[in-house]
């Protein structure tokens, strides 16, 4: 089977850091293109960012976390990372990581649909 795994969530202050991490088992990402998504409560699934497989050479972010939020791959640790920091209030949701395999190496997806596997979630809080 398949499974990723997020990890690093937790509670921070507005202003703070946290990285999250995205863990595969089963499979190496190497050529998976990686994809962070968000769901806050009460609104809908919404795109963080995503890195193409390979090198990783494209990555897409929302204008939301343009300049706060980077996100990176290890393909030697098998881990994806997604660094935010300056978080805000607004940020606060259930963080999940999807994998969408791709050969190419020069893509990635900002919509749910091409992600066929998906992680459990870790909560990210930001309040005082």
């Amino acid at each position: 089977q398949l499974k990723l795994v997020e990890s690093g969530g937790g509670l921070v202050q507005p202003g703070g850091s946290l990285t999250l991490s995205c863990a595969p088992s089963g499979f190496t990402l190497d050529y998976y293109a990686i994809g962070w998504f968000r769901q806050a409560p009460g609104k809908g699934r919404e795109a963080v960012s995503c890195i193409s497989s390979r090198g990783g050479s494209t990555t897409n972010y929302a204008d939301s976390v343009k300049g706060r939020f980077t996100i990176s791959r290890d393909n030697a640790q098998n881990t994806v990372y997604l660094q935010m920091n300056n978080l805000k209030p607004e940020d606060t949701a259930v963080y999940y990581c999807a994998a969408s395999r791709n050969l190419a190496g020069d893509v990635c997806y900002d919509s749910p649909s091409p992600y066929h596997y998906w992680g459990q979630g870790t909560q990210v809080t930001v309040s005082s």
